[in-house]
Parts: C-alpha cells; sequence; structure tokens
C-alpha cells in the first residue's frame, strides 16, 4: 500500500471497466475493507450484496438513468444497505463503508465509481430503492444507499492537481465571509 494522500489524489470515480473479472481475493478484501467500517454506536447496521452475475447487473443499471454506464460495464457491483432501525446515522454508516471499498479498489488498481440509489428514480419514476430491493429480494426494513460499482480500469484519468484544490472552503476558528 501507498500512503493515504498519494491513494486519494489519484482515486477518481471510474465508469468503463474491462470484461476481466475481479479475482475473488480482491472481493474479499473490497468487502472486508466495508466490515472494517466503523459506525455510530459500533450499530454495524450496515449488509453489503455483491453481485456478479451480468443479466442482473443490466437489470441492477435501469434504477436509474445516470448510472446506467458504470453498472453496464462493471463485472462486480456491490449494493450498500442498511436497517435503518438500528441506528439514526445509518446513511453515514453506510457512505464510510461505501469510500472505504472505493478506497481498497484503488489501492488495488482497481476501478469503481458510486451510483446513488437513495432519493433517486427510475426513468419510469420508480423509486430506484424499490427497483433494487425487488431485483436482490432484499427486504424493505432494509434501505439502499448505494450501489458501489467495480472493474479492471478501461480508462485513465490524470491525478487530482492539489494546486486547484478549493482552500476557499476551509475555515480555521470559525465562519469566514470574507473566503466566500
Amino acid at each position: 500500500m501507498e500512503n493515504i494522500h498519494d491513494l486519494l489524489v489519484r482515486r477518481h470515480s471510474i465508469r468503463r471497466y474491462t470484461g476481466e473479472p475481479v479475482s475473488p481475493d480482491d472481493v474479499r478484501l473490497i468487502l472486508e475493507a466495508a466490515l472494517l467500517a466503523p459506525t455510530s454506536k459500533n450499530s454495524r447496521c450496515w449488509h453489503f450484496i455483491a453481485v456478479d452475475n451480468k443479466d442482473m447487473l443490466l437489470r441492477l443499471a435501469e434504477c436509474k438513468p445516470a448510472g446506467q454506464v458504470s453498472l453496464k460495464n462493471c463485472v462486480l457491483a456491490i449494493v450498500v444497505a442498511a436497517d435503518s432501525s438500528r441506528s439514526e446515522a445509518w446513511i453515514e454508516d453506510a457512505s464510510i463503508a461505501a469510500q472505504f471499498m472505493q478506497l481498497q479498489a484503488e489501492d488495488l488498481g482497481l476501478g469503481s465509481c458510486w451510483v446513488q440509489v437513495r432519493g433517486r428514480f427510475t426513468a419510469d419514476g420508480v423509486p430506484s430503492e424499490e427497483l433494487v430491493q425487488e431485483l436482490l429480494g432484499i427486504p424493505d426494513t432494509i434501505s439502499i444507499e448505494c450501489i458501489m460499482t467495480f472493474g479492471h480500469k478501461d480508462e485513465e484519468r490524470r491525478p487530482v492537481d492539489t494546486s486547484k484544490l478549493l482552500w476557499e472552503k476551509v475555515h480555521i476558528g470559525k465562519w469566514n465571509p470574507a473566503q466566500e
């Protein structure tokens, strides 16, 4: 593993993947990263559904028009869900786990992309969450935050130019309106 700063500078959302499968060892490491994520009050309210069946990935791509590219192109998707009755911070807990998976994937040289599900809709106006629950047999008591797509990168992105970071968004000690 390289240092975390270099990993953050290099990581980008990747929407185009080769057809090469992700190795079982890499899938395990990605899922392990999710399970290592901290949760509010140690609730561990999250659940992860790994999907590598191409037909199901294509069906999941219907959950929202803007998420279709990465879902249609990936070889692995992991649905990030949570039992919202177990924690008021389930969205944050699920989001942290999703981000841990993205960082682990980047460290393995794999690409990833976050496909937002919560609060989104299919092309027909059906809540994206309902479609995903129906397709994967997820109970309606389990809320869906996002679907993370993974695969070997079929596009190259330049590292972030740190000289263009928005330091004006950082306030020290108190809000500084002069920075707006």
